[in-house]
């Protein structure tokens, strides 16, 4: 059976595919995706997918539509070559962020990326730390959600000295940030936090108790790192002795190298879920852990019919 499960990708991500396919002793299947001279995405696969279980391993992560529009019509590639099953792995599932209507005359992308996803031809969805966790719900096939917690757990229970407070940077992110804080023994703080506008934020107060402590930021993605500094920047001002920062998804876009770098964060913790930049990788503060074990556990698990239930902590 083990035979039959072939692991393609497109260009988000081709180092994370790699130790994927090594973690399953598996060679990466072959298929072409390039370019038309007019930017138009060309599909090609290089070997027999029929009755195949298919795993497409894909972020959507900068360039987000390019990247999008690899994973469904690679899909769409499989689908019309008579594969068995589809399974499209997100490691970073892109437009998550406007998840519901917020304001009159606004799109739900969420929604309808699931529906682009769903009508390319997946069978079945694997993701990992998705911004909010009703959007598995948008999907009306089976979806397998992971999180980066286990991998997160295992550095901070390692690195970790004296006093800690697990910090949630906004109210939404404070049932993750306590189920940290509970498996580490650490204190909770959360961030009361006003958003002027879109990408812009501003930390107002800290409920909680951070003096002297070690106080360890925790939210799904950094992006472009303004809620974030502002809250490191808070933390200080209220007496934490070092501030570190995890996120599952280092989007880094516009001036978030600039503002970590300024800013009194010591260390960001993040996955490869999507791939560095050069100016990133070369970052002191910038530390990356590998979710190719835990990917590549959830895939083959799925593969082989067994529970997958217990990779969801």
């Amino acid at each position: 059976m083990f035979n039959k499960l072939k692991v393609f990708t497109g260009n988000s991500n081709p180092h994370l595919v790699e130790e994927i396919c090594h973690y399953l002793h598996l060679p990466l299947s072959q298929a072409v995706v390039r370019r038309f001279s007019d930017g138009e995405v060309f599909v090609e696969v290089g070997e027999n997918v029929r009755g195949s279980d298919v795993f497409v391993v894909q972020s959507t992560s900068p360039p987000v539509n390019d990247h999008l529009m690899e994973l469904l019509i690679m899909l769409d590639a499989f689908r019309r070559s008579s594969a068995r099953r589809i399974t499209a792995v997100v490691p970073y599932y892109g437009y998550a962020r406007q998840d519901r209507k917020v304001a009159p005359r606004v799109p739900i992308t969420a929604k309808l990326v699931a529906d682009l996803i769903t009508t390319a031809g997946a069978g079945r969805v694997l993701c990992m730390d998705l911004h909010a966790g009703q959007i598995g719900g948008f999907f009306n096939i089976p979806v397998d959600h992971l999180y980066s917690a286990p991998i997160m757990l295992e550095y901070l229970r390692k690195h970790l000295t004296g006093e800690a407070v697990i910090v949630s940077p906004d109210a939404g992110g404070v049932e993750r940030a306590r189920a940290i804080a509970k498996r580490l023994q650490a204190g909770l703080a959360i961030i009361d936090k006003r958003r002027e506008a879109a990408n812009v934020a501003e930390a107002m107060n800290i409920i909680g108790d951070v003096k002297g402590k070690l106080a360890v930021i925790l939210d799904d993605m950094i992006d472009t790192a303004g809620t974030l500094t502002e809250a490191a920047r808070a933390l200080t001002e209220h007496g934490a002795r070092e501030v570190w920062a995890c996120a599952a998804h280092p989007v880094l876009s516009g001036p978030a190298l600039g503002r970590l770098a300024e800013s009194p964060l010591t260390r960001v913790v993040v996955t490869n879920t999507i791939p560095l930049a050069e100016e990133a990788a070369a970052n002191p503060k910038i530390h990356s852990l590998s979710v190719a074990q835990l990917l590549g556990e959830a895939v083959r698990r799925i593969h082989m019919e067994d529970s997958v239930s217990s990779l969801f902590v």
